[in-house]
């Protein structure tokens, strides 16, 4: 059964988000993609002046909000992803917190924008039901997550090599949707693709954005030279080049309350 409910150890997530601040924006390649394309689709829409950025990691797109004139808050779990947009000034107002629990008033924010964040949550469906309590009558919800699909070329080396789960679970596109059914929406789906010439960076490509951390623990075993060259051998390539895709949805939800 498709479920909408992760088990996360949310602390350990923040952790390792925060370790990846400093360098975040030179290998988040991905997130600067999907959000550009979050921001296009806000675009088409009329709406307020007041932005909660929810998973704001650096801050790089709270930033983008904040030169289009409006007032942004930049809320994330991670101490380390927060002080770092502190210290470029990309918001207004800065929030530790967790998106299933937003620490805002009802009906405080025109647009509530989250790119890549939301797959971190334990239940999709709160954390949806929370952008849609803080967000004013009229406004309007915007997020990216990865979904099922996403980073299938690594998980099908290392089911070559041993028994592991090394990938998170990502949840379906169906599941994703079906949280989004309680309200008026729209649900994309879109396919990125990189590719990597060597193994190594793509794999520091992963640990760069902070996104190692597994769900339901750590993976087992140390990256050995010999067991790199192994995961090599055994990476599916493309014309010389170590391929790596993800199955991104966007929704937009419209407040109609």
């Amino acid at each position: 059964m498709d479920l909408a409910v992760n088990s996360v150890d949310k602390q350990a997530i923040a952790g390792a988000f925060g370790r990846a601040a400093a360098k975040y924006d030179t290998v988040a390649k991905l997130q600067q993609q999907t959000g550009e394309y979050l921001m296009k689709l806000a675009s088409a829409e009329d709406i307020g002046q007041q932005v909660l950025d929810a998973g704001c990691g650096t801050g790089f797109f709270s930033a983008r909000w904040k030169q289009q004139g409006k007032q942004v808050i930049a809320l994330d779990l991670a101490s380390g992803m927060l002080n770092h947009a502190r210290q470029l000034q990309v918001a207004d107002h800065y929030l530790q917190g967790d998106i299933e629990q937003l620490g805002l008033a009802d009906n405080s924010v025109d647009i509530c924008f989250s790119n890549l964040a939301v797959q971190w949550c334990n239940d999709l469906p709160c954390a949806l039901r929370e952008f849609y309590r803080v967000t004013r009558p009229g406004g309007l919800i915007l997020f990216s997550t990865l979904a099922q699909g996403s980073l299938n070329e690594l998980a099908a080396a290392w089911a070559q090599l041993d028994s592991y789960r090394h990938i998170n679970h990502f949840l379906p596109w169906r599941t994703i949707t079906q949280a989004c059914q309680p309200y008026r929406h729209k649900v994309i789906n879109r396919q990125y693709y990189q590719r990597y010439p060597q193994l190594l960076p793509l794999l520091n490509s992963l640990k760069g954005i902070g996104a190692t951390h597994l769900h339901h623990g750590r993976q087992q075993g140390l990256m050995t030279k010999k067991r790199l060259t192994a995961l090599a051998k055994a990476y599916p390539q493309d014309h010389g080049f170590y391929p790596l895709s993800y199955q991104i949805v966007f929704g937009v939800i419209y407040c109609d309350k």
